[in-house]
């Protein structure tokens, strides 16, 4: 029996690794892809999950190598040239980073638009998307394609050294970390604290000197860097932003693909897209019962004092529509996304609560 079993452990062998020869020398595409990040972060997830994918769906015919970090560039408009260029195929951005080329995906960091996750992740798994892809072409000179929007840390929240936060009130006068962007700045208005742009390394003293009193992140960001060790001790669930991960491609270089090829990378996007969305979920966990454990206040607002955020914050649409290149067609296409989910949403709990 033992005989029989090595001879088959060998053929096995032999037969695995006759198909990783194989697979490597029929190779027929590479597609380099680079995240900002580290191992520990659901963008690496995704990818992980996009390169198993595509190289097992494609027999072999696409290889996927990955760079995590700045091995290939280190800033939204450096990864995005790359991109333009076609000596980087794949690159994951925030709305931020984007922004400076793409304007209008800003909208993403708009307050208050979306409710919770089964809201954005159908929002984002619809046409919503494909309008600002023929967008993002356009502006690009059929140069950059956006594949799919995943997520990148669960969702944006208020939170501060001073004082829990229950309604707009108690923002009054609050001096709020933001980024050198203006529509972050116009919503920390909008709610009556003071917007204080400090660059993401610094922040961490600046919490202890008290040059800002409060941030916008998500939990596992403000674990991650210990600011509770900082006097962060005050954090409200508000859930005014959902934190989207923008995914790039350089679109010379996936339309160079044959079709079937090309679906394949599409559905790869689909695995990595549904990858993200999972990893912040289950990494929010740990963070959340660490910060309570550790003394933080953890408030969750009521349905009636997050209504009193959202209509305190409504004017920064106003200000996207008028300030924003492109602002009303994807504001447009947003809430018309929204609007079409929460219905289909409202009809299924008819459904499954009767």
């Amino acid at each position: 029996m033992l005989k029989h079993l090595t001879k088959a452990a060998a053929l096995a062998a032999f037969a695995f690794g006759g198909t990783a020869a194989w697979a490597e020398a029929h190779t027929e595409f590479t597609i380099r892809a680079t995240a900002n990040s580290n191992e520990n972060d659901e963008d690496y997830d995704g990818l992980i999950v996009f390169k198993d994918y595509v190289e097992a769906a494609s027999n072999g015919r696409i290889a996927v190598e990955l760079f995590i970090g700045t091995q290939l560039c280190s800033t939204g408009a450096e990864c995005l040239e790359g991109v333009a260029e076609g000596s980087i195929d794949v690159y994951i951005s925030t709305s931020g980073g984007a922004a400076g080329i793409f304007p209008y995906v800003q909208v993403l960091d708009l307050p208050y638009l979306m409710a919770d996750d089964r809201v954005a992740e159908a929002v984002l798994q619809g046409d919503f998307v494909r309008t600002m892809r023929d967008m993002a072409l356009e502006t690009s000179d059929g140069a950059i394609r956006l594949m799919t929007i995943g997520n990148t840390g669960g969702w944006r929240n208020f939170a501060n050294t001073q004082r829990r936060v229950q309604t707009p009130t108690d923002m009054e006068g609050l001096k709020i970390r933001t980024v050198v962007a203006d529509l972050p700045q116009e919503l920390v208005r909008a709610l009556g604290a003071s917007p204080t742009p400090i660059p993401w390394p610094e922040l961490f003293t600046s919490f202890q000197t008290g040059v800002v009193e409060g941030s916008k992140n998500g939990i596992t960001d403000i674990m991650g860097m210990k600011f509770p060790d900082a006097g962060l001790q005050y954090v409200t669930l508000d859930g005014h932003a959902y934190m989207g991960a923008l995914w790039w491609m350089s679109n010379e270089n996936f339309m160079a693909m044959p079709e079937d090829l090309r679906r394949v990378v599409v559905d790869g996007f689909a695995q990595l897209q549904q990858a993200t969305f999972a990893a912040p979920k289950r990494n929010s966990i740990q963070a959340y019962a660490d910060f309570v454990a550790g003394g933080g206040d953890l408030y969750v607002p009521t349905p009636e004092e997050k209504a009193l955020f959202a209509e305190a914050a409504a004017p920064v649409q106003d200000w996207f529509r008028d300030n924003v290149d492109g602002g009303n067609e994807i504001l447009d296409a947003l809430l018309a996304a929204v609007s079409e989910v929460e219905a289909d949403l409202s009809a299924g709990y008819e459904s499954d609560l009767n």
